[in-house]
């Protein structure tokens, strides 16, 4: 079975043509027409996904993420748009070579065949459908098992904007694997499989780690806010809730508030008038050494809240004497993603900016910025967190690799 697998998404990559086709922007329009015309079959396969994660008590908030609506739809449509904008800057270049007496070009190349192993979110079976594909790359999508008839009816709609834009049905394989026994098998196979992506907890990624095949890991967003003493209050309050409640089981959402000791309960009287005015629901794990204010829902803060995604509106707010503690905290729990201050002070923003080791830094704002498209880099299929080849938003230009080529004309070195 993984051999079948593997020869027809190798296949299907060698036959693809090359980065820049013409095929790629038809592919991202057939894409969007198939979404569209098969969405009342998506919605109903989606139904039996959500249905079954109901029966078996699966949380609100992860069954949320796993349900499609009419607002998916668009920004899935608006995605595929915005991709085949985006094809227009992934193109070969003349690189200037100082002195040089022959001209050489930077040509991109795809990365290979892709494998994405993800958690139940349906919407990323389009990513990972759509972005790889649209610059040449294979991709082997493997979501949870949660999501398998959502990702059934997807795969038969890539399949038909594949066949209508003249591409290879094999450049998508969407693997049907509840048990994780050919993942396994697959994991083993850094010969055939060129690029792994994980997206998810953090168990998740430390298992795909245990592969030789190259990694672009995204997940793990442990992230903090430090509230300093020279914060805004109210911003701060916004920023939180921003940061947690309009998707509190996301990458980018805040899991702990460092608040400096100073205005630890001015800034909880803050946030409560926020929580209030907003009418939203949240639960702060509070150190036992602080009184919660009324009107603010508080439980207990427990050690292992530390370094943890709660994965729901659950926040952990915890005293810290100074910037440095702040840091060092950051350090022994922070997953590396996102992290943010909020500060009216530069000196401290500036020790923020240059001592924090995460994939983005935020001053002063939500942590949810941290999103290609909203920092304006462009369509993206993952955020990653290692160091090499690619850190934060990865977008199409990090979907390929590059060639150079120049027109030699007989030249030795000599």
């Amino acid at each position: 079975m993984p051999d079948d697998l593997l020869a027809r998404a190798r296949s299907a990559y060698a036959a693809a043509p090359p980065v820049g086709d013409p095929a790629y922007p038809r592919y991202c329009d057939a894409l969007a027409r198939q979404l569209v015309a098969r969405w009342p079959q998506l919605v109903a396969a989606n139904a039996v996904d959500v249905a079954a994660a109901e029966r078996a008590g699966m949380s609100p908030t992860l069954v949320d993420r796993l349900r499609l609506t009419d607002a998916h739809l668009d920004r899935m449509v608006a995605l595929t748009a915005q991709t085949r904008r985006e094809l227009a800057a992934v193109v070969e270049v003349e690189v200037p070579v100082r002195g040089a007496a022959r001209a050489v070009h930077r040509v991109p190349r795809p990365l290979g065949v892709v494998m994405m192993v993800y958690e139940a979110r349906p919407t990323v079976t389009v990513d990972g459908a759509l972005l790889p594909v649209a610059v040449g790359n294979a991709v082997l999508l493997r979501g949870g098992k949660e999501n398998a008839a959502t990702n059934a009816a997807l795969e038969l709609a890539a399949h038909a904007a594949l066949a209508e834009a003249g591409l290879p049905a094999g450049l998508v394989t969407v693997l049907d694997d509840p048990q994780r026994r050919l993942l396994r098998a697959l994991l083993k196979r850094p010969d055939q499989v060129d690029v792994l992506i994980p997206r998810g907890s953090p168990a998740l990624v430390d298992y795909c780690r245990t592969s030789a095949i190259p990694l672009i890991a995204s997940g793990g967003g442990v992230n903090h806010l430090y509230v300093d003493r020279y914060a805004d209050l109210d911003l701060a309050a916004r920023v939180t809730l921003d940061s947690k409640v309009p998707e509190p089981a996301g990458c980018t959402s805040v899991e702990t508030v460092l608040v400096h000791r100073a205005v630890a309960e001015a800034y909880l009287e803050a946030l409560a008038r926020q929580v209030k005015e907003q009418d939203t629901a949240l639960t702060v794990r509070l150190d036992p050494r602080i009184v919660g204010p009324a009107g603010l829902r508080v439980e207990p803060l427990a050690p292992h809240d530390l370094g943890r995604e709660f994965l729901g509106p659950v926040i952990a707010v915890m005293p810290v004497d100074d910037p440095d503690a702040a840091l060092d905290h950051i350090r022994r729990h922070g997953s590396g993603h996102t992290e943010g201050v909020l500060t009216g002070d530069a000196a401290v923003a500036e020790v923020f900016r240059r001592r924090v080791d995460a994939a983005m830094v935020v001053v002063n704002g939500s942590l949810r910025l941290h999103d290609g498209p909203t920092l304006g880099l462009g369509a993206e299929i993952a955020i990653a967190t290692g160091r090499l080849h690619v850190r934060g938003p990865v977008t199409l230009a990090d979907l390929v690799t590059y060639s150079y080529v120049t027109d030699a004309a007989g030249a030795l070195r000599g």
